[in-house]
């Protein structure tokens, strides 16, 4: 099973200059817990419901503060045509939950965002798929 049988497609990004509470009310509108930020039409990082708690809310940040205070800068990506246990597999060493998806080498335009629940609910019945998803699911260690 390839990762575009699984993702969330069609992700809607949001500009760097966007605000905290711009990102709140479009996770809250999408039912999503991330979203990809932009600078002019260039995947520049994400932010998840999390980093708006842990980097703004719990930092005394205003719901005006730029998103890109509290982006992650760093993407991790799959591409759509990479198998989903291999990505499950990369998720749970990455220590992470989602990953943005891109749709070939070439290109790498966005075309998805991939969860670890897209991945456990299409991927039932296949024993790759779930042993993949059971490692996941182990408590993280906290890096220092």
């Amino acid at each position: 099973m390839n990762v575009q049988d699984v993702m969330s497609e069609s992700p809607r990004t949001l500009n760097t200059d966007a605000s905290v509470e711009d990102a709140a009310k479009m996770m809250r509108d999408l039912h999503v817990g991330v979203l990809p930020i932009a600078e002019h039409d260039r995947l520049v990082g994400i932010t998840t419901d999390r980093d708006l708690v842990i980097r703004a809310l719990s930092e005394s940040k205003g719901p005006d503060t730029p998103v890109k205070d509290c982006m992650t800068g760093l993407v991790l990506y799959c591409f759509q045509d990479d198998d989903v246990a291999d990505v499950a597999a990369n998720m749970q060493e990455q220590q992470v939950q989602r990953l943005i998806v891109l749709d070939d080498r070439d290109s790498k335009s966005l075309v998805g965002v991939i969860s670890l629940s897209d991945i456990a609910s299409k991927g039932k019945g296949d024993e790759r798929i779930q042993s993949a998803v059971s490692s996941c699911s182990t408590q993280y260690q906290r890096v220092a």
